[in-house]
């Protein structure tokens, strides 16, 4: 007797189901494997936090640190293994209802973190209230800059300091979406972000850059001629020139393979890129076919994160060129063991490479100089 008369329709179903969900899941859910990675970030030792989101990490003048900003709308100083983390500051006075796990927009959402060398304050970039500034000694923070050309600062989110020029540079990634609904802001297909200069002298806001797809990190070169600006959704890595002769002109400078979230300078001119996650043919079809809109109607926030990091957050760095562009290392956590959903990697000067979590629990730090 043939198999095909031996096995039930009843049972058959469901196995066909069963096979094509496995096929359908490896082929459309299943984020990019990158090759030629290092699959060495599971060997950095873990510092756990008692916050959610450490997403961005800085270091004070004098080295101390690092300081993470949390999603409770603090910002935490680490103290050593023995005095453990302490609150430095806050950028909202509202603290009665403020969760370490969620974000309560009036509690404020500190996202990139730039100490001021020569004064020694902090530049918070707060994705519900603007850009905020603390003194040396922390506390609350005062609000610097939340509008500009006549538009609101909806979602301030990283920012860096020419400091002979007396200028912040900062993204303001959505007119529409404040940092809790960030995953709509990457699929919706909105340009609305924009790169803004602000005159610390003349206190004047102005854009130098827009029409941006959800625009995530901002760091200066080495000898602030440029700045670079991320794109989420994209992948890639806009450069405006500040100084020289295209002062003024802007052009792609690099495509990472993921989604990029904060970059930092590192010491020797390049520039390392934290990515959430590399992408998925899902999200290519949600791109191809313009679904950002439908999507954003459709499913909650919760489950299209979980579909586009492919249901396996994992660590991901980026290194590019300072002078070229091109991905000089790319270094893994693949199987997710300790990093998840990296939002920022900062190297030092001693070797050892930091790194910053936008949803997870833990700064995480890897000493490259051994």
């Amino acid at each position: 007797m043939p198999i095909s008369q031996k096995v039930p329709t009843w049972f058959a179903v469901p196995v066909v189901f069963a096979v094509l969900s496995v096929i359908s899941y490896q082929t459309l859910v299943v984020t990019d494997n990158l090759k030629g990675t290092k699959n060495i970030l599971a060997m950095a030792k873990t510092i756990p936090i008692p916050v959610d989101g450490p997403e961005s990490i800085e270091f004070d003048p004098q080295g101390e640190g690092p300081y993470a900003a949390v999603v409770d709308g603090r910002i935490l100083k680490w103290r050593g293994d023995d005095l453990g983390w302490v609150e430095f500051a806050h950028t909202s006075p509202h603290r009665g209802n403020c969760s370490k796990h969620q974000v309560v927009p009036t509690c404020g959402r500190p996202l990139g973190l730039t100490f001021e060398k020569k004064t020694g304050d902090l530049y918070i970039c707060d994705g519900y209230l603007g850009v905020m500034r603390v003194g040396p000694e922390g506390g609350l923070a005062e609000l610097v800059v939340n509008e500009a050309e006549g538009r609101k600062v909806m979602f301030a989110n990283q920012g860096d300091m020419d400091e002979e020029e007396d200028v912040f540079y900062f993204n303001d990634s959505s007119d529409k979406y404040h940092f809790r609904d960030v995953f709509f802001a990457v699929v919706n297909g909105e340009r609305t972000g924009r790169v803004i200069r602000y005159d610390k002298k003349t206190k004047e806001a102005k854009v130098v850059m827009d029409n941006l797809r959800c625009n995530n990190g901002l760091a200066l070169n080495k000898d602030r001629s440029f700045l670079l600006s991320c794109e989420s959704p994209t992948g890639l890595v806009h450069r405006y020139w500040i100084k020289g002769p295209k002062a003024g002109t802007r052009d792609i400078f690099a495509k990472v393979p993921g989604y990029p979230d904060n970059i930092r300078l590192t010491p020797t001119g390049d520039f390392w890129i934290g990515l959430h996650n590399t992408k998925n043919n899902l999200w290519r079809l949600v791109e191809k076919f313009k679904l950002g809109k439908l999507v954003e109607k459709t499913v909650k926030l919760e489950v299209l994160a979980a579909f586009m990091n492919g249901f396996k957050p994992h660590g991901i760095a980026v290194k590019i060129s300072g002078e070229t562009g091109e991905v000089l290392e790319i270094l893994e956590d693949k199987e997710g063991k300790k990093m998840k959903f990296v939002s920022e990697a900062y190297e030092r000067a001693d070797g050892k490479l930091w790194f910053g979590s936008v949803f997870w629990p833990a700064v995480w730090v890897l000493d490259r100089s051994k």
